[in-house]
């Protein structure tokens, strides 16, 4: 690293930045931390909001793309630090939002600052070196954790609350290790192109279904009266119980399927009543590999932008995220 790097961190709260609250009980965020041990790199800190996770909206995910679009140019890397529930859905939103080209990594931690094992530091300054490596741009948004790098479509919270928290199939595409205090990132995989969305606001509405063994549609029609969209964590391969089928049928709005298995692609493959072929033929989106949440905030994006169902469609089907 050279003398003339510039790294962007920006805080948005959660348990990196999270210690006992001395006026109630449990853990809250109050300080924001900073990157230990990056000699010879100026760091500018940026703090628009200090949430728990679970209060971060897609607003705020907006918010932070174009915060992250105005500071870049001034920086070689942008890190993100941000609460665990919902990290992966701000990275990925951040993955829609934002062009390939900025080093963009979101980090966090399972442990808070007052606890002898926080691993807030150690992701902070992992985070901080790979967003400055060089191999890093053209990768769009990256989650940083554990020393493993994730690609932000397809990481995923994995355990409540080990240090590992993160995982998702096919796993990491890099690693950092440190040698003699010295940053050693390897990455597996080469980056996609694609190109960014760019929507005025996220304020579609769009809910998400669990299915389960003997689910009648229960809430079905009142999610699509209230909603610009669905999306239905269905069972196996994106298959539903049969008296889905006709629902999904006279559906007004989009109907997205992504399974609630931990990992594997929505594929069309059976053709009994309920079955993917027939949820597909009667006018379902195929959510590809991505899970729920993650085709919940792809869909809300896509709406935002004006794109009608057809269109929609396409971006599932040509993976064009």
């Amino acid at each position: 690293m050279t003398t003339s790097q510039r790294l962007a961190v920006i805080h948005t709260g959660g348990t990196i930045s999270s210690r006992p609250d001395p006026n109630g009980a449990g853990v809250t965020p109050q300080q924001a931390p900073s990157v230990p041990g990056l000699a010879g790199v100026q760091v500018m800190d940026f703090q628009p909001f200090t949430l728990p996770s679970p209060h971060v909206t897609p607003p705020h995910m907006l918010a932070l793309a174009r915060l992250v679009t105005e500071v870049a140019p001034q920086h070689d890397g942008v890190v993100i630090t941000h609460g665990t529930d919902t990290l992966e859905e701000t990275a990925f939103a951040l993955h829609l939002l934002l062009p390939a080209h900025l080093p963009v990594v979101v980090t966090g931690s399972m442990r808070h600052m007052e606890e002898a094992s926080w691993d807030g530091p150690g992701n902070l300054l992992d985070a901080a070196q790979v967003a400055l490596h060089p191999a890093t741009r053209g990768r769009g948004t990256l989650v940083v954790f554990g020393g493993d790098i994730f690609d932000a479509r397809t990481v995923t919270k994995i355990h409540t609350t080990a240090v590992d928290a993160f995982g998702g199939y096919p796993g990491p595409i890099g690693r950092i290790d440190r040698v003699a205090h010295a940053a050693h990132v390897e990455y597996f995989a080469t980056p996609d192109a694609r190109t960014p969305l760019a929507p005025p606001h996220l304020d579609a509405r769009v809910e998400i279904l669990y299915a389960y063994a003997g689910w009648q549609g229960e809430g079905f029609k009142e999610a699509t009266r209230r909603s610009d969209g669905v999306v239905i964590a269905a069972l196996g391969t994106g298959n539903l119980p049969a008296p889905l089928l006709p629902l999904i049928q006279a559906a007004t709005v989009p109907v997205v399927l992504a399974t609630r298995t931990h990992a594997g692609p929505v594929l069309p493959v059976y053709g009994y009543p309920g079955g993917g072929a027939t949820l597909v033929s009667a006018g379902a989106i195929p959510a590809s590999f991505l899970n729920a949440h993650k085709a919940r905030l792809l869909l809300l994006t896509l709406l935002s932008s004006g794109l009608d169902v057809g269109e929609i469609r396409r971006v599932f089907k040509q993976d064009a995220y």
